[in-house]
């Protein structure tokens, strides 16, 4: 099937075109025709399969038709989709910016962590489409420079992210601002029973579009396990990115300080990394993900808050420095490779304190990750009953493997020759 064969007028089609774009992906080819009818949709599918343009698309159509103005300028939000991070809410309007270049739509995208200044007075010129993180968006609400009284569609994307990061309250009452009668398009990576309860509150026979198992990883994505000591996490990963065929890897750490240190330590060795997580401004995280998109960063490390909100093209790695504590996230974080049929690779590490979340992982994903033994710092841990773990082979350092330790104060990470990639083979 083809875009063409879709029903879409002719000048997002050409913009698709221009994007390069010929080609529906399943949840695509499945959810805009039902959106386009006006129905209410559910849509359930993993990370990277295509949602945002499964719901811009058919939102700019609908949309498209004219409408009176009361006055010269001034637009009443007809269209609101709420994201639960800021870079998703950017990205989600760049795609709006893409596919409706040819049509005299206006989009706004809004969140915190910047100067509101810009947001008010693009929302004074007047827009067709809002695209907002809910703290901004009931926060100008109360200020009174946002009305939803016109609102014809509201979107509620990564649905299941909202409830992790704490937002469910919020999204509640900013449905109680919006018309009761609307579409609405329901999107989610997984369905647990808290966002199945949302949806059945807030949708009205919806038509339910599930392209993929529930929190399946892709098949393109080839998938690494490494059994490692936490001490000897740093030394693994400094060995690993010594392979110059890795061009750039998006590194996943639990909690902001951690991805701080992992950039240090990567500078310290030589190579360029930058974090993105909460504690940094909204320009600094921006600016560190455009230097990765356009490859003047190598490396980009980055907490969860930014799980599903980075999409880089053509990314072919993603390392789990640490598990996360949820499962999901696991999916998640890898979906940022893999993405839209190209092939991908994950590694991820795994300590002794860390062999409860790899069970969990498993049990969610249906399937056991490879181990890969064929490294330096492999060590073996075998999993017995839960919370019951035993090792089964002594660890190792790349240091101690290839020359007895005289000096246990030498055992840090800037250690030239345990580190330099020059040395690897020696």
């Amino acid at each position: 099937m083809l875009f063409t064969d879709l029903a879409i007028i002719k000048p997002i089609l050409d913009a698709l075109h221009d994007e390069g774009y010929s080609k529906p992906t399943p949840i695509q080819q499945q959810a805009i025709p039902h959106i386009l009818q006006t129905s209410d949709l559910l849509g359930c599918a993993q990370t990277g399969t295509g949602k945002t343009a499964a719901f811009a698309i058919p939102i700019l159509q609908l949309l498209a038709k004219p409408i009176s103005m009361a006055s010269r300028g001034q637009r009443p939000i007809r269209a609101l989709i709420l994201t639960p991070t800021r870079e998703l809410a950017i990205q989600i309007q760049e795609s709006f910016n893409a596919y409706g270049k040819n049509l005299r739509l206006k989009n706004l995208v809004i969140f915190g962590g910047v100067n509101q200044g810009p947001q008010v007075t693009e929302l004074k010129k007047g827009i067709d489409i809002l695209v907002a993180t809910p703290g901004r968006l009931l926060d100008l609400i109360s200020q009174g420079y946002i009305q939803l009284k016109d609102i014809e569609i509201f979107v509620l994307d990564e649905a299941d992210r909202m409830l992790d990061m704490g937002f469910v309250h919020d999204v509640k009452r900013i449905i109680t601002k919006i018309p009761a009668k609307r579409q609405t398009l329901f999107f989610s990576a997984t369905m647990p029973q808290e966002i199945q309860s949302l949806a059945n509150s807030i949708l009205h026979n919806p038509v339910k579009v599930e392209v993929a198992p529930v929190s399946s990883t892709a098949d393109t994505i080839d998938q690494s396990l490494y059994y490692v000591a936490k001490e000897n996490k740093r030394s693994l990963l400094a060995f690993i990115l010594s392979d110059k065929n890795i061009e750039t890897a998006l590194i996943f750490t639990r909690t902001k300080h951690g991805a701080d240190k992992v950039v240090k330590d990567l500078v310290r060795i030589g190579i360029r990394a930058e974090a993105i997580h909460g504690n940094k401004s909204q320009n600094a995280r921006q600016r560190a993900l455009n230097n990765f998109k356009n490859r003047e960063t190598r490396i980009l490390v980055a907490t969860d808050i930014a799980a599903r909100g980075i999409d880089v093209d053509e990314l072919t790695h993603v390392i789990n420095y640490e598990l996360p504590n949820v499962p999901e996230t696991y999916v998640h974080r890898i979906g940022r490779t893999g993405r839209a049929g190209l092939s991908g690779t994950s590694y991820s590490f795994c300590s002794e304190e860390e062999t409860e979340e790899l069970r969990d992982i498993h049990k969610l994903i249906g399937k056991q990750i490879p181990v890969q033994e064929n490294h330096p710092y492999h060590t073996t841990f075998s999993v017995h009953a839960k919370g019951s773990v035993s090792r089964q082979a002594p660890q190792r350092s790349f240091t101690n493997r290839n020359q007895p330790n005289k000096n246990p104060q030498k055992k840090r990470f800037e250690n030239t020759r345990q580190y330099n990639p020059s040395n690897r083979n020696k």
